[in-house]
């Protein structure tokens, strides 16, 4: 059974950093993009990053490039995002979800999701 499972949610000052971690079983790493996402409420889902099993590309939306960096450790089946200079908008729930092989932000492309871990950044 595939489960994909984040933590590392939390409140933090805008400014601040967290670090969220996305526990991946049932399915081989390898073979699978990860990606992480989020949704505010009221507005649609959005990709934040991604990254390739196969290779270690990464792809990173415009309002987190440059704050935001995804890792994976292969051997651990876990995938990160360390987030810094958050911002109020970056407040949502965050989502790790994997899909196909390939280099795509898009939510609908991909198919096992895990249950989300909600950002909340402070003024």
């Amino acid at each position: 059974e595939v489960q994909l499972v984040e933590s590392g949610g939390g409140l933090v000052q805008a400014g601040g950093s967290l670090r969220l971690s996305c526990a991946a079983s049932g399915f081989t790493f390898d073979n699978y993009a990860i990606g992480w996402f989020r949704q505010a409420p009221g507005k649609e889902r959005e990709g934040v990053s991604m990254i390739s099993g196969h290779d270690g590309t990464t792809i990173y939306a415009d309002s987190v490039k440059g704050r935001f960096t995804i890792s994976s450790d292969n051997a651990k089946n876990t995938i990160y995002l360390q987030m810094d200079s958050l911002k109020p908008a970056d407040t949502a729930v965050y989502y790790c979800a994997a899909g196909p092989l390939g280099y795509y932000l898009g939510f609908y492309n991909y198919d096992y999701w895990g249950q989300g871990t909600q950002v909340t950044v402070s003024l």
